[in-house]
């Protein structure tokens, strides 16, 4: 059974953009100001790679998408919940950015489990690279906070 790539690039284009909503809604949340930059840094990070997915989506043929996934959606809203209920503390912010970021890696993960085209299996690793270092750096502000309120 063949991998439908472009359905495969459509589904981190979505994951992308969930992270670049819940990055901008967390540089909102954060009174820090270097965590507000990290944030703002990273929600411009998934825009570009959510560009570069859609690109190729383009080149193979397909339409690429445009939105979030109503995972992500469902996620954000939890997020403002969580941050209204614990005043918007920059350790519960941290922990549920690295939610979503345990959620881009598994998507990565799968997507790297597929066939890919070489080409396309290389921006897709690249980017994962990415993720992974991301996800351990939120991970170690999230622990460095926690450390701090206690």
């Amino acid at each position: 059974m063949s991998t439908n790539v472009v359905s495969v690039l459509n589904d981190l284009v979505e994951i992308s953009n969930d992270g670049q909503k819940g990055f901008l809604k967390a540089a909102e949340d954060t009174r820090d100001p270097s965590l507000k930059l990290l944030f703002q840094n990273r929600a411009e990070d998934c825009a570009q790679g959510a560009r570069e997915l859609q690109d190729i989506v383009q080149r193979l043929g397909g339409k690429p998408e445009t939105g979030g996934s109503m995972a992500g959606a469902l996620h954000r809203g939890w997020v403002d919940v969580k941050s209204a209920v614990s005043g918007h503390s920059d350790h519960a912010i941290l922990a549920e950015c690295e939610r979503g970021e345990d959620a881009a890696k598994k998507n990565y993960r799968e997507a790297l489990d597929k066939d890919l085209p070489a080409d396309v299996r290389a921006v897709v690793e690249r980017q994962y690279q990415g993720v992974l270092q991301n996800h351990d750096r939120i991970r170690d502000l999230r622990d460095q906070y926690a450390a701090a309120k206690s």
